[in-house]
C-alpha cells in the first residue's frame, strides 16, 4: 500500500465501520494503524549536523540519506512533531541517524 521507504510501509491497516445516522448506512473506513515512533536512543547517529541560515530540511537529508523524502527519520531522530522547528535556530546540532533494520 506505502512505497517501502515510507515511515507507514509495513504498518497494518484495517477497516472500521462509520455510525449509521440520518438515514445514511453505514460504510467501511480503510485507516493505518498508529505508528509508534523509535526512541532516539534505539537508532545509531550517522552525523550531526549544525543548521546553518537558510537550510531546509529536505536539502540536509538528501546530503546525509540521499533522499530528501526521508526527512521524517530526522525529525524521529530529534523527536521534532514540526519538520521546519528544525531548521528554524541557526547552529541547532540535528542528529541524522541510520534507518532501523527490521528484526
Amino acid at each position: 500500500m506505502f512505497d517501502p521507504t515510507s515511515r507507514y510501509a509495513g504498518l497494518e491497516t484495517t477497516v472500521r465501520e462509520t455510525a449509521a445516522g440520518d438515514g445514511e448506512e453505514p460504510r467501511p473506513v480503510r485507516y493505518v494503524r498508529r505508528r509508534f515512533v523509535p526512541p532516539p536512543d534505539a537508532q545509531a547517529t550517522l552525523v550531526e549536523h549544525l543548521v546553518t541560515q537558510g537550510e531546509r530540511l529536505d536539502v540536509i537529508t538528501a546530503r546525509y540519506l540521499a533522499d530528501p523524502a526521508q526527512f521524517w527519520r530526522v525529525c524521529d531522530a530529534n523527536r521534532a512533531l514540526r519538520p521546519e522547528e528544525l531548521t528554524e535556530e541557526i547552529g541547532r546540532a540535528l542528529r541524522i541517524a541510520l534507518p532501523l533494520t527490521p528484526g
